[in-house]
């Protein structure tokens, strides 16, 4: 398999052509970006770590039967994929204040939520991704409501996967973001990456943050973070992905 043509880079991830029209090879990028592009830094190694930690969710997800585009993982910094038309959301899953509910709402980070909810933001770079509402969502002709529906539905069934998961390795999932895409059968399906970059992670004894607040805040020692969730994630063969450092 062999990486061809650039289709698309963003932020995190840059998207080839391969010589198999039903694969793309998806590389990850040394770069952390906050803030909408504004805050940017490069961290050689992070592509590789988000790499094998996405590699490995993707692999749990596999094993609880959820439809995405992750095929398998084939050298450090690289992934196959599926192709997908990306609808153009953001599906947020928040189960413990933090970030921009926090500052919306109020609320205190940390607080933990009576349930989990389910947020949808717009993806465009230009209006910074707003917060938007299933009637803003049919307004703009994003997704028809059978599609929310679906995607609610699996994005919670994805935290009820998540969430114990990784309480057992001492890890708090605090919130995460999904993307979604229509695949080559007209299947909607998860997509992009499930990494430090899209989750936020905690410790559960002391807090800490192994995630991209890191960067976000200021508070260093971001790839320690990442370091230190693919290293739990190393203690347990759930996954089932073939990952290295």
């Amino acid at each position: 398999m062999n990486k061809g043509k650039l289709l698309y880079e963003g932020k995190a991830k840059r998207l080839y052509a391969t010589d198999d029209p039903d694969l793309l090879w998806l590389e990850y990028k040394d770069e952390a970006t906050a803030f909408d592009g504004e805050k940017k830094e490069p961290l050689p190694g992070k592509g590789a770590l988000n790499n094998a930690i996405s590699s490995h969710f993707f692999a749990l997800l596999t094993a609880h039967g959820v439809a995405h585009h992750f095929v398998k993982k084939v050298d450090g910094q690289s992934q196959l994929v599926r192709p997908v038309n990306i609808l153009p959301l953001e599906v947020v899953v928040r189960a413990v204040a933090a970030g921009s509910i926090c500052r919306r709402l109020g609320l205190r980070e940390g607080w933990e939520l009576p349930r989990p909810i389910v947020e949808w933001y717009y993806k465009d770079d230009a209006l910074k991704d707003p917060l938007v509402t299933e009637e803003h969502i049919r307004l703009l002709q994003a997704a028809e409501p059978e599609q929310l529906q679906h995607m609610r539905r699996e994005a919670l069934r994805i935290y009820d996967i998540l969430h114990p998961f990784l309480q057992r390795l001492g890890v708090l999932l605090v919130d995460f973001k999904l993307e979604f895409g229509i695949n080559a059968k007209g299947q909607l399906i998860v997509a992009d990456e499930v990494s430090p970059d899209t989750c936020r992670f905690w410790d559960v004894g002391s807090g800490q943050k192994m995630d991209k607040d890191r960067f976000r805040q200021g508070l260093g020692g971001t790839l320690d973070g990442y370091r230190e969730i693919w290293k739990r994630l190393q203690q347990t063969a759930e996954g089932g992905a073939e990952c290295t450092r």
